[in-house]
């Protein structure tokens, strides 16, 4: 049991995945694991684990934004062990060729700033996917009828966002997409020799305007989970 889990030892699987909505957390448990239980509330911060295929599995909610996810990742990795970690959540689309539904898999995930920021101060850190992960993730993808694409994300601590200055420069620089907590996972996870990946699904787009439906969010999220779980298994 940590500050912010409520889980006790053994509750928490080697495998973790992130969504930032507690509630998507408890659906995912549902539609994917057997025998998924209960192992966190703490704040309402719901955390679930059962097994997907015969592996443990842990579905814990990080909260919104990279202050949050760190709380969180910090606590599994130091004090549950977890040393698989995949983001799971939305994102929005930032470049022409990505649409709305499609999955996007994170390569990299530049930042304007996260809490690691203190401890490299003057250096750029460039935080990047697990390789292995990266590969068995495009590889679980082939044969879904959704868009993928693999590439760089911008994790931003702004939602409401008074920067169109700054989009431009993400866009023009090739950035898929836009979420808030993939960059501090990415930092955390090598520091602590932990792999890391996010799959993020498209809700919005920057540039149309156009939106996922709510009716049809489950749907389309239920692909990242799908991808999220067996890149975390592959052989």
């Amino acid at each position: 049991m940590t500050i912010h889990i409520g889980a006790a030892p053994g509750d928490i699987a080697e495998t973790v995945l992130m969504p930032g909505d507690p509630y998507r957390a408890k659906w995912a448990a549902e539609t994917f694991l057997q025998d998924a239980r209960l192992v966190n509330d703490v704040r309402g911060m719901l955390g679930y684990t059962g097994t997907w295929n015969g592996h443990v599995v842990t579905i814990q909610g990080s909260g919104m934004g990279m202050p949050s996810l760190s709380i969180y990742a910090n606590e599994l990795i130091r004090d549950f062990g977890a040393k698989t970690l995949i983001r799971i959540g939305s994102c929005g689309g930032m470049q022409p060729s990505v649409k709305v539904r499609d999955v996007i898999i994170a390569m990299t995930a530049t930042t304007v700033g996260s809490p690691s920021d203190s401890i490299f101060r003057e250096v750029n850190f460039a935080p990047c996917a697990d390789w292995n992960l990266l590969q068995a993730a495009a590889q679980a993808a082939k044969g879904l009828d959704v868009g993928v694409h693999i590439g760089g994300i911008y994790s931003s601590d702004t939602f409401y966002d008074e920067r169109p200055d700054l989009n431009e420069q993400m866009v023009r620089h090739g950035i898929l997409g836009v979420e808030m907590e993939a960059a501090e996972l990415y930092t955390l996870a090598a520091r602590h020799g932990a792999r890391a990946l996010a799959v993020l699904t498209v809700s919005d787009h920057l540039q149309t305007g156009e939106a996922l439906p709510s009716d049809q969010r489950e749907r389309s999220f239920g692909d990242m989970v799908d991808i999220a779980l067996k890149a975390a298994f592959a052989s």
